[in-house]
């Protein structure tokens, strides 16, 4: 399905809205410090209403030369169809999963999954799902800090 931009760029600047306002009323200010943690999640929402703008005029004017949505070819392909159903449905197993699997094997698991389906080999998939996945979790545990559930593999976290 494609749709119009202006309907993108709408989405768009009320999302960047919620996190402005999110940011701004719930995170905690720092004493004797002039930007706090709202700063970055406001500029970042800021800039995404500025380019929710630009998509929403855009989109206004073509909105003379296309619909407002129409349907692409990818949705008569039945592979088409059960890839993006696949995506959706590996994001609603991490979410699902991961505290108790673990981000590690939850991960491989989707990766080499969606690998293997959009056309690569099985020892391709596995490796690719190995290297990918340490290299995700060696950035965001490790260098951003960012806790990831540990799952079955709690009595090796490092």
């Amino acid at each position: 399905m494609r749709f119009n931009d202006a309907v993108f760029g709408i989405i768009l600047m009320v999302f960047a809205a919620v996190v402005m306002i999110h940011a701004e009323t719930t995170f905690p200010g720092l004493p004797g410090q002039d930007f706090g943690p709202a700063f970055f999640p406001v500029i970042i929402g800021g800039v995404l209403f500025a380019c929710g703008a630009v998509l929403t005029v855009q989109g206004i004017a073509k909105r003379r030369t296309s619909p407002l949505a129409s349907m692409g070819d990818w949705v008569r392909s039945p592979g088409h169809v059960l890839n993006v159903v696949l995506v959706i449905a590996s994001l609603v197993f991490y979410v699902l999963v991961s505290d108790t699997l673990g981000f590690i094997p939850t991960s491989i698991l989707i990766i080499a999954l969606l690998t293997r389906r959009f056309g690569r080999g099985i020892n391709f998939a596995l490796s690719s799902a190995v290297i990918v996945t340490l290299l995700i979790h060696t950035a965001f545990y490790i260098i951003l800090r960012v806790p990831l559930p540990w799952g079955i593999l709690q009595p090796i976290a490092w």
